[in-house]
């Protein structure tokens, strides 16, 4: 497992409890040093190249995906972090270069959702090699698709974080509304997820509005600005219009200017609220 993170230490955890050895690499010690207190293995990335059978990847941004896969050698990568098509591309054709398999497999779900194993896997790749890495998915994920050739897995993980981005934005200006006009949060969130108003991003981001906490982060800000800007690329790419998408930017960006970007994407409350007053 390269990346300890938020997923990858949701992943990892499921993984050992499967009985996987699961050897993990992380720029944080600390991280590394907490693995190794559930039953993991520290490992470099070259120990990972020489004894993993696959390599699960959840990475922070291009440039950590493109080292690693420059290291990793000719192993079966399982790559389940959001970037953009292109910069998947390079990591296949690194992988590729030296005799591996790297399959695009972007995640479905939040940190809160990761921890419970309620993760859907957004797989495309080769068909054969997917099948026998499936054991390793269905460990940590609910549902393991498989979308056809690669690629189709980040474009619909894309698709899925354009909904994400705009429902957690919708959720922010519903409870910022309610409360404004004098509902009692916790009223309003047993209310509107018993209703048509409800969502998943509702039910996950809403008693984090109603608490108002927001730290540690399921998904943070910071993440939202990244995947927002990789949506719009894709859009640009394929001649579509945002707008809804597009209004939702400048939140997020304010958010992070005002001391939100490690916290939960939930705290874009905390900037519609104060608009209120």
């Amino acid at each position: 497992m390269v990346g300890l993170g938020i997923m990858g230490s949701a992943i990892s955890g499921h993984l050992l409890t499967a009985g996987f050895d699961v050897l993990g690499s992380d720029v944080d010690p600390a991280a590394v040093d907490a693995l190794v207190a559930r039953g993991g293995r520290a490992a470099t990335l070259a120990d990972l190249a020489r004894e993993a059978d696959v390599v699960v990847t959840s990475l922070p941004g291009p440039e950590a995906a493109l080292a690693v896969c420059g290291e990793l050698g000719g192993v079966t990568v399982v790559e389940t972090s959001t970037l953009s098509p292109a910069v998947k591309n390079r990591c296949r054709e690194l992988i590729e270069a030296a005799g591996g398999t790297l399959l695009d497999c972007p995640i479905s779900g939040t940190g809160a959702q990761a921890r419970t194993r309620d993760l859907v896997v957004l797989g495309s790749g080769d068909a054969e090699v997917f099948a026998t890495v499936r054991p390793v998915l269905e460990a940590f994920a609910r549902s393991v698709q498989h979308l056809g050739a690669f690629g189709n897995g980040t474009t619909m993980k894309l698709v899925a974080n354009l909904l994400v981005s705009i429902h957690n934005a919708s959720t922010a200006e519903a409870f910022a509304l309610g409360t404004a006009a004098g509902l009692d949060p916790k009223l309003l969130f047993d209310v509107i997820r018993d209703g048509a108003g409800g969502s998943v991003i509702f039910d996950k981001r809403g008693p984090l509005m109603v608490d108002r906490t927001y730290r540690p982060a399921t998904a943070k800000v910071s993440m939202f600005l990244k995947d927002v800007a990789l949506v719009r690329e894709l859009a640009g790419t394929v001649g579509v219009t945002t707008p809804v998408l597009d209004a939702t930017l400048p939140l997020y960006a304010r958010a992070a200017d005002e001391g939100w970007a490690d916290a939960d994407a939930a705290a874009l409350f905390e900037i519609l609220r104060g608009d209120e007053r």
